[in-house]
């Protein structure tokens, strides 16, 4: 298990002594720290009366403790077909093959006549996990009458990852659509006019170099735990299975979901999220730069992306410019940290952690109305903070009414009293 982790339940009782253990730890850094206190203020919005108008992304006020994460728990999955069509079972998922250390796979291989791609100027939104939320409403329900799924935040992997990044991105800004509904908070990403325009520019070499990452999947795994990866099959992007994991950040109650590459095949493996396997490439290292760049800006995304949902390993090819697969490397999501402790300046752990936990607080002290057709819209670019505007019935509009229905239902369902 990964030190960075905590054990425990949900129950309110944890939850605030988890709290008051906390409390001191912040008071301790904004003694350390009297110069920047009324930034620290705008930093950290839950330790405010009112709703600041920024949110600040400088790292200094985020280098602190670590922040209480529980052990993520699987209270689900589902799989998407080759068509993108929501299936409440593991049908997608797969098994790991372990390969040669050097297997000389060629990552090329059927990317002109055996890839079906996903579309992916079609924005989906939330709508996957919204599906599973429905289908399972017995596994959230609560008792509370505010927040009648006992869920404070809902989202993607991917959303949160990009989160505990950004103290460290340089390149990329976001924009998280924000609306409450019956007590929960669900967060949508949208798709910035850079990225828009990046992905509707991309050169045929950087196209193919993105399937090379599914071309090692097909490569490694297999489509039961006796068999043997089909390396001569069709790869179609459409297809994938994800898990659903509850935990908590801080005071914050998660539901998200991730993509599963596969999971390990043998009986003898522990319960998921522990047996999941994480797959990547990555470009070979030749050169100490080489080495530090890798350290300093694909294991931060990659440390991220598996931490979250407690995949504890994952698994590199790298390869050569022609797309050759030169060598297979195991990372340990629990020592990548101490990889990269001889960098000068490196990211840290919980400058990631702090900044997810506090800009979630800043939005729970920001969105105030419960209403599906409201959206606060928060922005960010790098080397700005964060900001957000507000708008109703608009085009970022995200949660649909099929869903907005049933929750309400369920919402009126809770507060209504008992029968005799």
């Amino acid at each position: 298990m990964d030190r960075h982790y905590n054990k425990g339940n949900f129950n309110s009782r944890s939850h605030q002594s988890h709290l008051s253990q906390e409390r001191p730890s912040f008071k301790r850094h904004r003694e350390h720290d009297r110069e920047n206190e009324m930034h620290a203020r705008r930093a950290r919005p839950s330790e405010c009366l009112l709703p600041s108008e920024t949110f600040s992304v400088s790292r200094q006020f985020y280098d602190r403790d670590f922040p209480v994460y529980k052990q993520p728990v699987e209270i689900g999955y589902f799989s998407l077909d080759s068509k993108r069509n929501f299936w409440n079972d593991a049908r997608q998922l797969r098994y790991y093959v372990e390969p040669e250390r050097c297997p000389n796979f060629n990552l090329r291989d059927g990317y002109h006549d055996r890839f079906v791609k996903r579309d992916d100027g079609i924005k989906e939104k939330l709508d996957h996990i919204l599906k599973w939320i429905l289908a399972n409403k017995h596994k959230l329900q609560s008792r509370d009458a505010i927040c009648p799924l006992g869920i404070d935040f809902v989202t993607w992997r991917g959303h949160l990852t990009k989160l505990l990044t950004t103290p460290y991105e340089t390149q990329d800004g976001w924009l998280l659509a924000v609306s409450r509904l019956a007590g929960t908070f669900y967060i949508s990403e949208v798709e910035t006019e850079k990225a828009r325009r990046d992905r509707e520019n991309r050169t045929e070499r950087h196209e193919e170099m993105m399937y090379w990452g599914y071309k090692f999947e097909q490569y490694t795994c297999a489509d039961d735990a006796q068999g043997s990866p089909d390396s001569g099959g069709v790869v179609n992007t459409n297809e994938a299975f994800c898990t659903v994991v509850q935990t908590r950040l801080s005071e914050h109650k998660l539901l998200f979901s991730g993509e599963v590459d596969c999971r390990e095949a043998s009986s003898r493996a522990p319960p998921a999220p522990a047996c999941y396997i994480e797959m990547k490439t990555s470009a070979e290292i030749h050169t100490p730069k080489q080495r530090s760049n890798f350290h300093r800006y694909k294991l931060l995304k990659w440390w991220a992306q598996s931490f979250l949902p407690g995949v504890p390993k994952i698994v590199a090819g790298f390869r050569d410019s022609d797309g050759k697969v030169v060598q297979v490397e195991t990372f340990k999501t629990s020592q990548i940290s101490q990889l990269i402790k001889t960098e000068y300046n490196c990211w840290k752990p919980t400058v990631c952690m702090n900044f997810c936990g506090d800009f979630l607080s800043f939005v729970r002290n920001t969105v105030k109305e419960d209403d599906p057709k409201l959206v606060y819209l928060f922005s960010w670019e790098p080397h700005k903070d964060v900001t957000f505007t507000i708008h109703r019935d608009s085009e970022y509009t995200f949660l649909p009414n099929w869903f907005v229905k049933e929750i309400t239902g369920l919402h009126h369902d809770t507060n209504a009293p008992p029968r005799a």
